[in-house]
């Protein structure tokens, strides 16, 4: 699939609602699991591997620091399909303790003169069952995979410590990373758990539970001392790295905008930039730091690298330019590091700050 087909297709996509989109991308990538031959000419085409990328993080390898973000693969259903896009790592869920529909529809709207996403979908999912049996068939697959959780919609904030309980029990031995998530705008009453107090509590419990590395992804819509704090507090509570950011709920950010949901895509660009600027600034050298938000070029990419980054996470700019885009950050990376003198990427995660 060449940039120019993405782009025919992506024509018929934005035809249907976003959803529908979705859907019919999702029947595209499942079938494709099943011819070898077609996945095989798809990762020769996009799958971009190079010793200056290479990082092993969390007890795996990493070959390359470009992962889809959590949203996309709900259910844990494309993850052999991702590393034919050229992602170096996947990120499920986010993933409920039980099943959910989420939120009425519509619910995913394009913002196409923004270049961006918005959704107000509201965790829906399959459940952490179904999700955990699909990990289960892949027990021999080599490739990083983190799992991203949240509290069902109708659990209340005094209980939401036992929906992740729940979830940090059934995941405990899959997957290569675990993903708390407090930070979407779609859940009632969810963004209020970025709190100290919740903080300590569920790293607390987490360690408890499971020895997999427990990551805190943030909202970008806090102020950056807020935020800082708040990853701070994550870190010395447990937390084996920070993701930020999350969509924002900032409408001012463009007139076509719905006044619910998060936006996603070029609109967020500078915003989490800035945020999670601040937290390199702090953090760097005392947690892994993934950033996400906006990035849709190696230039971007490489910013939020050398403010702190080891790994970078891609969704809304997938839909808006295709695989060809993740292998253009990855080639594009390659020749920023050399420009640099850099021999690994290593090298340049956190140069802002050294």
């Amino acid at each position: 699939m060449s940039f120019l087909s993405y782009q025919t297709l992506k024509k018929m996509l934005f035809k249907v609602d976003p959803e529908t989109a979705h859907t019919f991308a999702s029947i595209g990538l499942r079938t494709a699991a099943h011819f070898p031959i077609l996945l095989r000419f798809m990762a020769n085409q996009y799958f971009i591997t190079h010793p200056m990328l290479r990082q092993d993080i969390f007890g795996t390898t990493f070959q390359n620091p470009v992962g889809l973000g959590a949203g996309f693969d709900k259910n844990g259903q494309y993850i052999t399909a991702m590393p034919t896009m050229g992602f170096g790592f996947t990120e499920i869920g986010t993933v409920t303790p039980k099943p959910q529909n989420g939120n009425p529809k519509p619910r995913l709207f394009r913002l196409i003169e923004d270049q961006s996403i918005q959704n107000a979908m509201g965790f829906n999912n399959k459940g952490s069952y179904y999700m955990l049996q699909r990990l289960k068939k892949l027990y021999f697959f080599d490739y990083p995979v983190g799992i991203n959780i949240g509290k069902n919609k109708h659990t209340s904030e005094n209980e939401a410590l036992d929906d992740y309980e729940i979830l940090f029990r059934a995941f405990k031995n899959y997957g290569d990373y675990i993903v708390i998530n407090i930070s979407s705008p779609n859940t009632p009453g969810l963004r209020d758990l970025q709190n100290e107090a919740f903080i300590k509590a569920i790293f607390k419990l987490s360690k408890e539970i499971t020895t997999q590395p427990v990551l805190l992804k943030i909202a970008p819509d806090m102020e950056h001392e807020d935020a800082v704090t708040l990853c701070k507090t994550a870190v010395e509570a447990g937390a084996a790295g920070i993701i930020a950011t999350n969509t924002t709920i900032d409408y001012s950010l463009t007139e076509h905008a719905k006044d619910f949901g998060g936006i996603s895509g070029a609109l967020l660009t500078d915003k989490s930039y800035a945020l999670f600027r601040a937290i390199g600034k702090e953090l760097y050298g005392k947690t892994l730091l993934i950033s996400v938000g906006g990035i849709d070029s190696a230039e971007e990419a490489y910013k939020r690298i050398k403010a702190g980054a080891s790994l970078v996470q891609i969704y809304s700019m997938l839909i808006y330019r295709g695989p060809a885009l993740i292998k253009e950050i990855n080639e594009g990376l390659i020749q920023l590091l050399q420009k640099d003198g850099y021999n690994h990427i290593s090298e340049a995660i956190g140069a802002d700050w050294k």
